[in-house]
């Protein structure tokens, strides 16, 4: 039998996601991160309620998460794991959303359903990160798309 190497995966908390990001309510999309995998993958999680504010008009009478908010919740978990896996370099990062690529959606998200945001680097270079991202509620895809993200120095931390 052969010894198998476990890896311990990371995760960050609502407090550490703060930290991570610069993103606050109502446009924070992201509760918690689990499975951290450097800057490789990980999954962000997100607890859809119905007191949020885009669903006074997405719809009232049938509320729906716009797709937007949900391309930005797979953005903020990239972005995310990105900054803390180059946390120790000392200068704070912010993360610039580049480009979305082959976008679908593919089932509604409602109030009460529980996001995950599942991101995979397909590469690096540089300062620049390209992701597959892929969101699902309850095992079932509900989007997809290649996301890209610069990261730069803060200038507020300069």
């Amino acid at each position: 039998m052969t010894d198998v190497e476990t890896k311990e995966l990371k995760s960050a908390d609502i407090m550490r996601v703060l930290e991570l990001l610069p993103h606050r309510y109502p446009f924070l999309m992201v509760d918690r991160i689990i499975d951290i995998d450097g800057d490789r993958s990980a999954t962000g999680i997100k607890n859809v309620t119905a007191n949020e504010p885009h669903f006074q008009g997405h719809f009232p009478s049938q509320p729906v998460m716009p797709g937007v908010l949900i391309i930005e919740g797979m953005a903020q978990t990239a972005g995310a794991i990105c900054v803390l896996d180059r946390e120790d370099m000392g200068t704070p990062s912010l993360v610039y959303f580049m480009t979305i690529d082959r976008c679908k959606f593919r089932k509604p998200v409602v109030p009460g359903d529980v996001v995950h945001y599942r991101v995979e680097k397909l590469k690096n270079r540089s300062n620049i990160w390209k992701f597959d991202a892929v969101a699902t509620v309850d095992g079932v895809k509900v989007a997809e798309a290649e996301i890209s993200a610069m990261l730069l120095a803060d200038p507020s931390n300069g």
